[in-house]
């Protein structure tokens, strides 16, 4: 199944582009989308802890079941002032 994944902030830098489109197999989940992007972009492990994630524009855990045709995106937390 196809899933496009966001990536937002400091994520964006690392993988050198906002917008990804991988294959996954049926029954994958958000932690199965993170690890095979942290297997391709290993500084991305660094922000694991701290992320938030969403699917479909909804905010999801790890564990949320992903579909075909589903957005994941993945946002590391962001300061300001």
């Amino acid at each position: 199944m196809r899933v496009n994944i966001r990536l937002f902030a400091r994520l964006r830098d690392i993988a050198g582009t906002g917008e990804l489109e991988r294959q996954f197999a049926e029954g994958a989940t958000v932690r199965t989308v993170w690890d095979t992007l942290a297997s391709e972009f290993p500084t991305l492990t660094d922000y694991e802890a701290s992320i938030s994630t969403a699917v479909n524009a909804e905010y999801s855990r790890m564990t949320t079941p992903v579909g075909d045709g589903d957005e994941v995106a993945f946002l590391p937390p962001v300061s300001g002032g």
